[in-house]
């Protein structure tokens, strides 16, 4: 049995999706892009800043679920610019301290026109 994950600490899914969905002792978690909850609004500009704001927006619906960044065991990236590969890893490995398995790949768009989006599988509990 699945359960749908919703969290105000976290940005409302902009299309026919969830936050994130429960399957046993897994978390999925739709994309999470740099909007700022509070205000609606992609209020950074630089990869870092999306960054910080999509890791931030993550550990909200994670938290939602019963689980947090150190549960993950799967991430997948999506770079607007493949240029910020080593400035978004800077700000990645300061959540993700776990170091789970990953892709990051460079993708012509993403919503709303950010730098990053990023989705994780993790563990409850």
């Amino acid at each position: 049995m699945s359960h749908i994950i919703h969290t105000p600490n976290a940005p409302e899914a902009i299309g026919p999706y969830s936050q994130a969905v429960t399957v046993g002792n897994l978390v999925f978690t739709s994309g999470q892009i740099a909007i700022n909850p509070a205000s609606g609004a992609v209020e950074a500009t630089t990869i870092e800043g999306q960054t910080e704001q999509v890791c931030k927006n993550l550990s909200a619906v994670l938290t939602a679920a019963g689980s947090s960044l150190e549960n993950v065991v799967k991430t997948v990236c999506f770079l607007a610019d493949m240029g910020d590969f080593a400035a978004f890893n800077a700000v990645y490995a300061t959540y993700f301290t776990g170091k789970p398995a990953r892709s990051c790949v460079a993708v012509k768009t993403l919503p709303k026109g950010v730098l990053v989006e990023i989705d994780t599988i993790a563990k409850i509990g």
